[in-house]
């Protein structure tokens, strides 16, 4: 992409957001009943930026990433709005979806193995989500396109690479074959669902490295998927923290981590080792996620949470801004001003029971 089209998108972010998400619900019909996985999810995401999406597993993240590309499966209701660059995917046709999943908006999922075709190769693969979007694109073109993208992502020796299947490659090679494709045909958006999951650190080490390059080449915005907080100080200007299919905290990566404003974000990363801590054991939040097979009308985290008073067990906070763009769902959240991770949670936490002994789950379903 030529400095032209990135001058445009620079510019258009100064303007508008690229995605903007409002009120965003999805249920999951089951036989066993519905399942509430999304509730009431809003934020935009601005052309250009790294926003993550950290949480527990079954807090929401990929449900609400699967929900932008159209890809849930028949059994869910989406409600609420997902526009990208005004246009409305919730209401956009099958076809139209099509030309937007690769060619807007570029996906990379969390396994490659099973994301990549194991009977075709990788360059028939490569070819294919080209010609899918450009079906009058001669061979050779795309064929050199795919050998540009190979050797962009760090991939050595591509033109052998082309000739390859999945299995031939190693998981970070496969991880980097993802990223090629989803960003063969320069999407606005690309979204990383837990990309390194799978791999060891050094690995992960290069494959972010060729995320956050491939972005910068693009131009792209991207949504971060992911578990690791590590990742996310190091990639992400700006955050989303959900628990139990809702946000409970966002802010940029800087003062998120200088001042967390949520008991649940306070756990995630009192539940890390640092260099400067002086706790010999780490502490992970007690208890489990709610059961969202319930609604929730109370304080999802409070059954865990080390302050929880009265009025989180029966009141649901909003999200609301505590200053600066930093916005927290939390009823007590301007005491927690100037504390710290271990002073809200791990200490509250040991000086309420011994540290081997797991905290009850309250009834968050009221």
């Amino acid at each position: 992409m030529d400095c032209a089209t990135l001058s445009i998108r620079s510019r258009a972010a100064e303007l508008a957001e690229l995605l903007e998400i409002n009120d965003l619900a999805v249920e999951f019909r089951t036989e066993d009943g519905t399942v509430y996985a999304v509730a009431g999810v809003s934020f935009q995401v601005r052309a250009g930026e790294m926003l993550a999406i950290v949480g527990e597993s079954g807090s929401g993240k990929s449900v609400t990433a699967l929900s932008v590309l159209g890809l849930l499966d028949r059994r869910s209701h989406v409600t609420g709005s997902i526009a990208l660059d005004g246009e409305e995917l919730t209401k956009a046709s099958e076809q139209r979806m099509q030309a937007v999943r690769g060619g807007r908006i570029g996906m990379i999922f969390q396994d490659p193995m099973t994301a990549l075709n194991p009977v075709m190769t990788i360059g028939a693969q490569l070819i294919e989500a080209i010609k899918l979007h450009e079906p009058k694109i001669a061979r050779t073109t795309a064929i050199e396109r795919c050998l540009g993208l190979l050797t962009s992502v760090g991939v050595a020796n591509p033109e052998q690479r082309l000739r390859q299947y999945p299995h031939e490659f190693s998981g970070g090679m496969r991880q980097r074959a993802m990223i090629a494709m989803a960003i063969a045909n320069d999407p606005d958006l690309i979204i990383a669902d837990e990309p390194t999951t799978a791999l060891d650190v050094t690995i992960q080490a290069q494959v972010l490295d060729q995320l956050r390059k491939a972005q910068r080449e693009t131009g792209a915005a991207a949504i971060l998927i992911t578990h690791d907080l590590g990742v996310v100080a190091e990639l992400a200007d700006r955050v989303i923290v959900m628990y139990a299919g809702r946000i409970v905290e966002t802010a940029g990566v800087r003062d998120l981590f200088a001042q967390p404003r949520h008991p649940y974000t306070m756990g995630l990363l009192a539940s890390l080792p640092t260099l400067d801590s002086d706790l010999d054991r780490l502490h992970p939040i007690p208890g489990s996620p709610p059961d969202v097979s319930q609604r929730i009308s109370a304080c999802p985290f409070h059954p865990r949470c080390p302050m929880a008073i009265d009025r989180c067990r029966t009141e649901d906070p909003a999200l609301t801004e505590v200053g600066g763009g930093h916005l927290a769902a939390c009823f007590r959240t301007e005491e927690l001003i100037g504390r710290t991770p271990e002073q809200v949670f791990v200490r509250t936490v040991v000086e309420a029971q011994e540290p081997d002994e797991p905290i009850p789950a309250a009834e968050v379903h009221r």
